[in-house]
């Protein structure tokens, strides 16, 4: 069995794009029973207030710049994201959410069910441009993949799921992650960014060998 450790944000654009070679990486790689992904909190910024901030002034505030050289920088990432076949519309994005809430609530299901949320969060807020930070917003999302939101309000108004995301966190400054994507196989490899799907196939077929 060969175990993937996948730390991302949701918000995170280069992220969905190393999610999406993952998945088709091991499409063509072929064993799926072989391989056991663990999905593992990472927040891009921590220090963005619960409700978030307005997209474009956080992100100039971050990177620099200005509003000109943000719109080059996004449209950089929806022509990488059109090449591998997933969409952005930054058109859409207005807010730059705090995660901690995204995290917490896909620590609440079981794993078999995390991917599946977080690609509906991703969608959410790269295609619809949704205010991921907003409780009743996640447990929409949470509903329309068939989980009781009213369970959900209540696991997550009671604190739980906080304690994956802080041991996930942990584990991460523990193996000198500062970026993500960052990929780990079997505790012994690692890949730190949206690498294409050959290269996480050698990886796996390595890893596979030993």
């Amino acid at each position: 069995m060969i175990q993937i450790d996948v730390f991302s944000d949701m918000v995170c654009p280069w992220c969905r794009i190393g999610k999406k070679n993952l998945q088709d990486a091991l499409a063509a790689w072929g064993p799926k029973d072989e391989v056991e992904i663990h999905f593992r909190a990472f927040e891009l910024d921590s220090t963005l207030p619960a409700e978030g901030l307005p997209f474009q002034d956080a992100m100039i505030r971050k990177m620099g710049g200005n509003a000109a050289s943000l719109k080059q920088m996004t449209d950089r990432v929806t022509q990488a994201g059109e090449a591998v076949g997933v969409t952005f519309r930054f058109d859409q994005v207005t807010r730059m959410p705090n995660t901690k809430l995204a995290h917490r609530l896909t620590a609440l299901l079981p794993a078999s069910e995390q991917e599946a949320m977080i690609d509906a969060i991703m969608n959410a807020y790269f295609e619809q441009g949704q205010d991921i930070a907003q409780l009743d917003i996640l447990l929409g999302i949470a509903a329309s993949l068939g989980h009781d939101p009213v369970h959900l309000r209540e696991q997550l108004e009671q604190g739980k799921g906080s304690d994956k995301v802080t041991h996930d966190q942990t584990a991460a400054r523990q193996i000198g992650v500062t970026g993500v994507p960052f990929f780990v196989f079997n505790n012994k490899y690692s890949l730190s960014g949206a690498y294409p799907p050959a290269e996480l196939i050698k990886v796996l077929e390595k890893v596979a060998a030993e």
